[in-house]
Formats: C-alpha cells, sequence, structure tokens
C-alpha cells in the first residue's frame, strides 16, 4: 500500500494525498453481495435537521461485510481485495468451498488466492478467526467480539489492531488501540492480524471539494456563531470564545462523560491513555 503524490499543477493538487489504489485487484463489487442505501442528508423522518455537516456526496451501495465469521472449519480462498466506500479499510472477496462468497475486512497482507479458515483448530495466521483462548500470547489481532457470537466491534478501521496480552480464568486480557487494557471472555472470537490500508491516516484531500464527495458539507466553528447558536458564540471583535465545549454545553476537555456506575467498568484494568 502506497501513497500517492500530485504534481503542484493547481492549488487543490499541491498538497494533496491519496492511496494509490496498489492493492485493489478488481474494480466493480459482487452484486449479491450489494444493498442499495438512502442518504438521510443529517435529517430525521419529520425532516428535521439533527445532525450538521452533513449531506450530498456520491451515490454508494453498501457491501455485506461477514463481521461474525461463523462458517467454521470451511476453508475459503480470497478471490479479490476491493474498495469499500463505507469504510477506510480494504474488504476482500471470498470464495468458500461450499460455494458460498461473502466478505470480510481484509486484514494487512492478505493475498489473492491465499486460503483462510475459522473455527477451532485454525492455525493463527494472517486472515484466519479464532477463539481468544486458542490465540498465542501476543498475537496481533483485530475484529474482536465483545459478545460470544455478537459479530466484531472492536479494532474494524484502517490500520488498527489489538494485543492478546494474557488470560485469566474464563477471561482474556486484551490491550486495545486507544491503549485501554481490557478483559473479554474467551469463548469471543478475534482475527489474525493489522486492519489493510495502514496509511489511510496519512492521507490529505487537497480540497474542500474532495470532501463533498464522501457527503461531508462544510462545518461552521463555534466562536464565530452568535451566543444564541454556541456557548462560544459572541463577543467583540475575534473573541476566543471561553472554555472549549460543545453546542449544549459539555466540556470538550478532560471531562469524563462515562457512567461511573456503568456495568463493563468492571471488565477494565487500566484505562485508556489521555
Amino acid at each position: 500500500m502506497a501513497l500517492k503524490k500530485f504534481k503542484p499543477t493547481t492549488s487543490s493538487q499541491r498538497f494533496k494525498l491519496i492511496s494509490a489504489l496498489d492493492d485493489i485487484t478488481a474494480t466493480s463489487p459482487e452484486k449479491s453481495l450489494l444493498v442499495s442505501q438512502k442518504k438521510s442528508g443529517g435529517r430525521n423522518n419529520d425532516g428535521k435537521m439533527t445532525v450538521r455537516s452533513i449531506g450530498g456526496g456520491h451515490k454508494q451501495k453498501y457491501r455485506i461485510i461477514d463481521f461474525k465469521r461463523d462458517k467454521e472449519n470451511i476453508p475459503a480462498t480470497v478471490q479479490s481485495i476491493e474498495y469499500d466506500p463505507n469504510r477506510t479499510a480494504r474488504i476482500a472477496l471470498l470464495f468458500y468451498a461450499d460455494g458460498e462468497k461473502r466478505y470480510i475486512v481484509a486484514p494487512n497482507g492478505l493475498k489473492v488466492g491465499q486460503q483462510i479458515v475459522s473455527g477451532k483448530g485454525a492455525q493463527p495466521e494472517i486472515g484466519n478467526t479464532l477463539y481468544l483462548s486458542e490465540i498465542p500470547f501476543g498475537t496481533v489481532i483485530h475484529n474482536i467480539e465483545l459478545r460470544p457470537g455478537q459479530g466484531a466491534k472492536m479494532a474494524r478501521s484502517a490500520g488498527s489492531s489489538a494485543q492478546l496480552m494474557s488470560r485469566d480464568g474464563k477471561f482474556a486480557i486484551i490491550k486495545l488501540p486507544s491503549g485501554e487494557t481490557r478483559m473479554i471472555l474467551q469463548a469471543c472470537r478475534a482475527t489474525i492480524g493489522m486492519v489493510s490500508n495502514t496509511e489511510h491516516n496519512l492521507e490529505v484531500s487537497g480540497k474542500a471539494g474532495r470532501s463533498r464527495w464522501f457527503g461531508r458539507r462544510p462545518r461552521t466553528r463555534a466562536v464565530v456563531m452568535n451566543p444564541v447558536d454556541h456557548p462560544m458564540g459572541g463577543g467583540e471583535g475575534r473573541a476566543s470564545g471561553g472554555h472549549p465545549r460543545s453546542r449544549k454545553g459539555i466540556p470538550a476537555k478532560g471531562y469524563k462523560t462515562r457512567y461511573p456506575k456503568k456495568a463493563s467498568n468492571k471488565y477494565i484494568i487500566e484505562r485508556r491513555k489521555k
């Protein structure tokens, strides 16, 4: 995976830095795994805008991704690595031995023609999905379940990964991408390897128009609003806006918003790094 830099023939090309897409092997998706998507434009069922800065964008279809990997001990061959407009990672099209086709989030280093498998007894190799009880200590993993059979919930975006540190009773100790260390039941599944498209965080759009293609509208800064619109608005001249806070008045820096009596707190061994 590499980044593509452009000659500065225009102002927007000068700092543009996007994925070269050299890891993609197919240009058209598998039709049987597509469903149509309707854009909301940030509006609810009454037509009222409830989320700002959303609207427009290129028409997209959703690729149905297999986050459960519940076809146990049936080998699958990687048919292609594809672009997915709905996520930062690449996706891989699998052809199973029984004839079924499925998409998965592609791990870094997965190749076309490679065979992968999920379930008990699978080898801890890139792309294979195992139970946390069978994964060796120190292994880099992604697509981690929080509850058995629920499907992957953590470490799914481009370049993210977690690490299996140890096991204690019926729990596995996982270090998450945020730096948080927590316990997860060993009956949960995880996939070996790191998520693909590792250089996604280095991309630079180059122009506002490219953000519009993704369906992102301009976002007005709070300090330039009026007092009626935001707690940081108003003031004479270029006022700083006071303490950083959200539109509803919740402080933005250092303020803890997690419920102190949340049931899952007992599974967190070490909080994420600030």
